[in-house]
C-alpha cells in the first residue's frame, strides 16, 4: 500500500508530509520505502494563529484553526504527491497526527486527556484520500498517556538482529524509544525525555522579535556561555526524576516558560541573548542525556540515532556526544531516514496499523490498560 504520513510537531516549523511504500500484513514482516518527502514550512501568520490557539484558546480561534489546519495538511499531502509524480488517487491512506494543542497526562486518580487539530474532513475532501487520524485518544481512555506514538513504529521499523538501538527524537519535545534486539523478549522502553527544540525556538523569536524561529547549526548557542545557575534551577523541575511512562508537552516546556525566565534574567543585549539560549540548550542536552543514563543505559545500548530538527543543531549533537561518550550518537540518516522524515513516515505506519487492525500502542511505553488499535478513520471522497 502507498501512504502518506502527516506531522506537524511542537516545533511549528511546517507540516512534514512523507510518501511510503508499505508492504506485508504484519509487523515483524513489514518492509517499507520513504518514496518521498516534502516540508511545507508555516509562514509566520500561520504560526502566530497556532500560538495564539495555544495561550489564548477561545472557541472560535480554535474551530477557525481546525479547518485552517486541514487545508494546510492537505496542500502538505499534495505537494509530496505532486513531487513523486503520484497520482492522489493511488494512495490508500494519509495518517495524520494533527497540530497538538492540548496535552494533559493522566495523574493520580485523572484520566489524562489531549488535544490535535486538522479537520480529517477537509484532507480527505481536499485529496480524495481517507484519512486516519485522532491517535492519541483511545490509549488516553484506556489510561495511558498516549505518548510517545512512535514507540511502536521505531521497533517494527528499526530494531535490529545485533543491537540494541536507541531513537530520539529532538523536536518541540524530545523522546526517545530503546528498542531491543529483533529476537529479544525484553520489552520496549520509551518515553518523552523533556524539553528538544522548543524552548531554544521560543528565545531565539524572542531575541530577534520573530525575524528568527530556531537557532541554524547551533550558531547562538555556541557563542553564548552558559548561566550555570539558572541551568541548576531548570533541572530541578520534577518532571526529570519522574519515573516512565511520561510524557509532557509545550504547556511545561514551551514559550510561557520562557517568557517567564525573560522575566527574572532582563536579556537586553544579543550577547546575553546568546548565554539564555546557550543555556537551553544544554538544558536540553543534560536532561535528555540524563534520561538515557538513568533508564536506558543500565539495560544496554549500543548506539543512538538523532532525528527531528535538533538533528541539524550542531551545538546540541556535540554536547550529547560527549556526554553520551562511548556511546556512538549519529543522526538517522546513518539508518536510511532523513531526520526531518522520521516521525511522518511513523504515521504513516500507523495508519498501515490501523487499516490492518494492529494495536500499536505500547502499554508498558504509554501506561494504558493494554493493546489498542489506534486511530478514527473518515473515508475519502468518491
Amino acid at each position: 500500500m502507498l501512504a502518506i504520513g502527516l506531522m506537524s510537531g511542537t516545533s511549528l516549523d511546517g507540516v512534514d508530509a512523507a510518501l511510503v511504500e508499505l508492504d506485508g500484513d504484519r509487523a515483524d514482516s513489514l518492509r517499507w520505502r520513504v518514496v518521498a518527502f516534502e516540508t511545507t514550512p508555516y509562514q509566520a501568520h500561520e504560526r502566530d494563529a497556532i500560538h495564539d490557539a495555544i495561550r489564548i484558546g477561545r472557541p472560535e480561534e480554535l474551530c477557525r484553526l481546525h479547518a485552517s489546519l486541514g487545508e494546510w495538511f492537505a496542500t502538505a499531502a499534495l505537494r509530496v504527491c505532486e513531487g513523486a509524480g503520484v497520482d492522489p488517487a493511488d494512495v490508500d491512506a494519509i495518517g495524520s497526527h494533527g497540530q497538538t494543542i492540548w496535552h494533559q497526562p493522566p495523574g493520580q486518580e485523572r484520566r489524562g486527556y489531549t488535544l490535535q487539530l486538522g479537520d480529517a474532513s477537509t484532507i480527505a475532501e481536499r485529496t480524495g484520500i481517507a484519512v486516519v487520524h485522532d491517535f492519541r485518544s483511545r490509549d488516553m481512555a484506556a489510561g495511558g498517556h498516549g505518548a510517545p506514538l512512535v514507540a511502536w513504529p521505531d521497533r517494527a521499523l528499526f530494531a535490529a538482529p545485533d543491537r540494541v538501538r536507541v531513537l530520539l527524537n529532538l523536536g518541540g519535545i524530545a523522546n526517545l524509544s530503546r528498542v531491543p534486539r529483533t529476537d529479544s523478549d525484553e520489552r520496549l522502553i520509551a518515553f518523552d525525555t523533556g524539553p528538544g527544540n522548543a524552548l531554544i525556538d521560543a528565545a531565539v523569536e524572542l531575541a530577534t522579535h520573530g525575524l528568527e524561529s530556531f537557532d541554524r547549526e547551533g550558531a547562538r548557542a555556541g557563542r553564548g556561555k552558559v548561566d550555570r545557575t539558572l541551568l541548576e534551577h531548570l533541572l530541578t523541575d520534577p518532571f526529570f526524576l519522574q519515573d516512565p511512562p511520561k510524557s509532557t508537552g509545550r504547556e511545561r516546556f514551551g514559550r510561557p516558560l520562557v517568557e517567564r525566565i525573560v522575566e527574572r534574567v532582563d536579556p537586553v543585549t544579543q550577547e546575553q541573548w546568546d548565554a539564555l539560549i546557550a543555556t537551553l540548550t544544554t538544558l536540553t542536552a543534560e536532561s535528555t542525556c540524563r534520561a538515557v543514563r538513568q533508564w536506558v543505559q543500565p539495560l544496554g545500548a549500543d548506539e543512538v540515532f538523532v532525528s527531528g530538527g535538533g538533528a541539524h543543531n550542531t551545538v546540541l549533537m556535540d554536547m550529547l556526544r560527549e556526554r553520551l561518550d562511548p556511546l556512538p550518537v549519529e543522526t538517522s540518516a546513518a539508518i536510511g531516514v532523513d531526520p526531518d522524515a522520521k516521525e511522518a513516515l511513523a504515521f504513516a505506519v500507523l495508519a498501515w496499523a490501523f487499516l490492518n487492525d494492529v494495536p500499536a500502542n505500547v502499554p508498558s511505553v504509554t501506561g494504558s490498560e493494554g493493546p489498542r488499535v489506534l486511530g478514527s478513520y473518515t473515508p475519502g471522497r468518491p
